[in-house]
């Protein structure tokens, strides 16, 4: 089981991850989606595509941008399609 770990919080915990580049991108629905919220930021990828981001915010403290996610993945990319990926300080294993 992989999970994501910020502020002492569970985010995320799947055993269905997708690993691209060094990075697990969890299923959404593996995310407990109270954690995050949505960002005005966005980024390109020449292979992926144009990423989102979600801030996270957990007892009271917010961590800008610690998410992402490709909403329409290039094909060379579909398998990360509906998943979210962490950085930021964010811990995964």
């Amino acid at each position: 089981m992989i999970k994501a770990v910020w502020n002492n919080v569970e985010i995320a915990s799947s055993s269905d991850t997708v690993i691209v580049e060094g990075n697990h991108y969890f299923p959404l629905s593996d995310i407990n989606g109270d954690y995050l919220k949505t960002s005005d930021m966005n980024t390109h990828c020449p292979w992926k595509g144009d990423a989102s981001y979600y801030h996270l915010e957990v007892a009271g403290e917010r961590n800008e941008n610690a998410a992402w996610y490709y909403p329409e993945p290039k094909p060379a990319a579909e398998e990360i399609r509906g998943r979210v990926a962490f950085w930021r300080g964010v811990k995964v294993g």
